[in-house]
């Protein structure tokens, strides 16, 4: 699970910021390590999306950057743009995490140049142990690190703007074995279970739909949503067909029984395969009509794809991250979504859910129930000099007699509001109707 997310000089945010994940109000015998949802609330450009950008461009530096940042191109990251010296300063990124019951540290400072530092701890028995430290070419390893583990061997091929993690991760199997080893490798799935979805995604193609989950209880799940959207969809079937690919081939003359024939195209049936494709049962007067993924609303594909992830997630463990969830969901289906990564009975594995939203509905009540405690609310801000900050709600201290938080949050009690200025809103239409010639009186 993440326990916290620390970042620094990335798009609109120049000064470190950190997604505190720790549970603020603890419950139970044994409480969690971490929250299990964190929804990011704030205007249009207050940074929201920048929040999980980092995170997701942590990801992406972790799992490519031996293979996709050539030499002498430099690295294409994303710093704070309006300030000259933010522009030049490095930018840092720093996960906490627990895993297998032990937490990990894991962090990497890079400018447009190469990666300046470079670091893993873990802390086994609550002690803190050095996987390894790099500052530019020198390493210094942990004790675990040098039994059985030729981590020099691995040091000596990562290059100068690839991280190590990335690079132990390709040769791993083959030079990287013993109990140093586990960290760098864990830390290194924790990243590829990161699964991200934006609300512009692109239409399914050919109908064929998404992975279909093989288990019954995410196929339930997926089904269950769907039916709570209300998009008339009682049942979805998978339907699995034979498909040949029929491939052109050229017959020349010499091909032929006469020398003489021109030339001409025949097909050739490449080997069949077997392709599984989604329908969709909607209940009309007759009964039960099937329908092509093609044949449904784009909002419905969007949904599909939606729930079809998060069941996956559910039952198999990960981390997933929405921007603008709310402009797939209804509040109702949001409110679902939320408390099904919330229960540890649809939730065993603790997967975690992070969103960012405009819906200040997310932030009241369904059923007399809380959609979002407090401490798994966050917003985000911009200042007039386009700095962006990210705080949590449990800054503000709840008032006695209950507080509706819907209503604080549009009343501007916590910030993170669009300052809208009705003035500049009468003048735009005051110019619009010169233009246009129209009366202004």
């Amino acid at each position: 699970m993440l326990l916290s997310f620390r970042f620094a000089n990335h798009r609109s945010f120049r000064d470190e910021q950190q997604l505190n994940l720790t549970p603020v109000y603890r419950s139970g015998d044994e409480p969690e390590q971490a929250v299990r949802v964190a929804g990011v609330f704030g205007a249009n450009a207050s940074g929201k999306s920048n929040c999980l950008h980092a995170l997701l461009f942590m990801r992406q530096f972790v799992l490519f950057s031996d293979r996709e940042v050539e030499p002498g191109l430099g690295i294409k990251r994303e710093p704070f743009r309006l300030t000259p010296d933010s522009l030049a300063a490095p930018s840092h990124y720093v996960v906490d995490l627990t895993l297998n019951g032990v937490r990990h540290t894991y962090g990497y400072v890079l400018d447009d140049e190469r990666v300046l530092e470079e670091w893993l701890y873990h802390y086994p028995k609550n002690r803190r142990r050095r996987v390894f430290e790099r500052t530019g070419d020198a390493y210094r390893w942990g004790e675990e690190s040098n039994r059985g583990m030729a981590s020099e061997r691995v040091a000596e091929v990562t290059a100068p703007a690839a991280l190590f993690l990335s690079t132990v991760a390709r040769f791993g199997h083959g030079h990287a074995e013993g109990a140093g080893a586990e960290p760098l490798h864990d830390v290194y799935r924790w990243f590829r279970n990161i699964h991200s979805r934006s609300r512009l995604g692109p239409r399914l193609p050919g109908g064929v739909g998404p992975a279909w989950p093989e288990g019954e209880v995410s196929q339930r799940t997926v089904i269950e949503l769907l039916r709570a959207a209300d998009v008339g969809i009682v049942d979805v079937v998978t339907v699995t067909t034979t498909v040949t690919d029929e491939q052109p081939v050229v017959l020349r003359p010499s091909d032929l029984e006469t020398g003489d024939a021109p030339l001409v195209r025949a097909v050739r049936n490449s080997p069949s395969h077997r392709q599984r494709r989604l329908k969709f049962a909607h209940r009309g007067p007759s009964g039960e009509v099937l329908f092509e993924l093609t044949e449904e609303s784009t909002g419905t594909q969007q949904l599909l794809g939606l729930a079809t992830e998060a069941a996956t997630i559910l039952s198999d463990g990960g981390t997933m991250c929405v921007d603008e969830i709310d402009a797939s969901l209804h509040p109702l289906l949001t409110a679902k979504l939320i408390g099904l990564f919330q229960s540890t009975t649809s939730n065993p594995h603790a997967s975690q859910l992070l969103f960012t939203s405009h819906d200040a509905a997310l932030l009241g009540t369904m059923d007399t129930e809380e959609i979002l405690r407090r401490d798994e609310i966050w917003f985000t801000e911009k200042d007039a000099k386009g700095v962006s900050t990210l705080y949590p709600l449990t800054d503000f201290k709840p008032r006695k007699e209950g507080e509706n938080r819907q209503r604080r949050y549009l009343n501007g009690n916590y910030g993170a509001v669009p300052n809208l200025s009705t003035y500049l809103f009468e003048q735009a239409l005051v110019a619009r109707g010169q233009v246009n010639g129209e009366p202004t009186g």
